[in-house]
């Protein structure tokens, strides 16, 4: 019996020994994928390509109201770029870090709401806006203040 016991331990062992493999890597595979989904909201896509070292893509949206973005990029060896094209309002041709931004937003204090003339208006209207990137500070706040972000002074 103690026999047994020991030859089915053995060749357990043996089993298990086999079940530990390094694992395999192969290199990168090129691939492309994409999609479109349109409904009453609007539409939204993307797109992608990539050939093992580089990859080459775009997404979007458009909505009800005609508000627009287009995102196209591209990673290779220079690392990651990208160009927004967008109507929103709010926005303007500024290009932070790797980013070639393209606005046909019209100018205007306010926001997102301010911008499209939609919300409260009047004395005591207070919106919470986007105040962007530069002077106005970067990041969200009350009335387009700043908050804590840069360009309210904190970090100048």
């Amino acid at each position: 019996m103690i026999s047994q016991i020991f030859i089915l331990a053995a060749l357990a062992v043996v089993a298990f020994a086999n079940l530990h493999h390094e694992p395999i890597h192969h290199a990168p595979q090129p691939y492309k994928f994409g999609y479109s989904v349109k409904d009453k909201h609007g539409e939204q896509h993307r797109e992608e390509v990539g050939d093992g070292k580089n990859v080459q893509g775009s997404y979007g949206f458009t909505d009800a109201r005609g508000i627009h973005r287009q995102v196209n990029y591209v990673a290779d060896h220079s690392g990651f770029r990208a160009q927004v094209k967008t109507n929103e309002p709010g926005t303007a041709n500024q290009n932070p870090a790797a980013v070639h931004m393209i606005s046909d937003a019209p100018y205007g204090h306010g926001g997102y709401a301010g911008a499209a003339g939609l919300g409260p208006a009047g004395p005591g209207a207070i919106g919470l806006e986007y105040a962007g990137v530069g002077g106005a500070g970067l990041g969200y706040a009350v009335d387009g203040y700043g908050g804590y972000g840069l360009g309210n002074g904190l970090f100048v």
